[in-house]
């Protein structure tokens, strides 16, 4: 699954954002997945890797979040959530290709970031990227990320770091999709492909039919 993810976190809160092109070797299995999954109403994960593999351990987070949301009667924390997913990529990491972000907001800790690489090591950050098209934008994330940002601020330099590494990257395209984690809920974003602004190099969508 050729995959561009970035998660970052912003004075209130957490936003999550991810291409949605699905890869097969050269062939584009699936042009509008969507790779932002809710592990619960408080905590999403970003999933980059196998397609296949991302989408189990997603399904069997969601199954443990629930009975431990169900016996605690609150919110599951953030950390907590994160230290899940780590659990089944690391007890899994032989047979595992799955490098996921998970994300979140509680009332302990805040907005929150927690990047799982392969192999399941869990590292807490205040903002992480994965995937195939995450190393063409290194020395953008370098140059723009700063910590306290507002909502807007957070939002446009996670859509144009998507942007580029979109641009960029063979193996992720399509549209863009964000998601907003605040004390407030939860907002998600959709943005279609002939929306995303060309970057330098790249032709412009066309606006009309092209007649021969």
């Amino acid at each position: 699954m050729g995959t561009t993810i970035i998660a970052v976190t912003f004075n209130g809160g957490v936003i999550l954002a991810a291409d949605s092109r699905t890869s097969t070797g050269n062939y584009i299995a699936n042009r509008v997945t969507d790779k932002i999954t809710p592990l619960c109403d408080n905590v999403y994960t970003l999933r980059s890797g196998s397609a296949a593999d991302t989408q189990a351990i997603a399904g069997y987070v969601q199954h443990f979040i629930a009975q431990h949301q169900a016996e605690e009667g609150e919110h599951i924390n953030v950390k907590t959530a994160a230290n899940l997913v780590k659990m089944m990529a690391y007890n899994n990491k032989d047979n595992l290709q799955a490098g996921l972000i998970v994300a979140g907001y509680d009332k302990h800790g805040g907005g929150q970031v927690f990047s799982i690489s392969l192999g399941g090591t869990i590292t807490e950050t205040s903002f992480a990227m994965s995937g195939s098209g995450s190393t063409y934008i290194n020395g953008f994330v370098d140059k723009y990320w700063r910590e306290g940002m507002s909502e807007q601020e957070a939002m446009d330099f996670v859509t144009k770091a998507l942007r580029y590494a979109m641009t960029w990257d063979a193996s992720s395209g399509g549209c863009m999709r964000t998601v907003t984690i605040t004390a407030s809920g939860v907002k998600r974003t959709f943005i279609p492909g002939s929306d995303i602004p060309p970057t330098y190099g790249e032709l412009p969508f066309p606006t009309a039919p092209v007649r021969a």
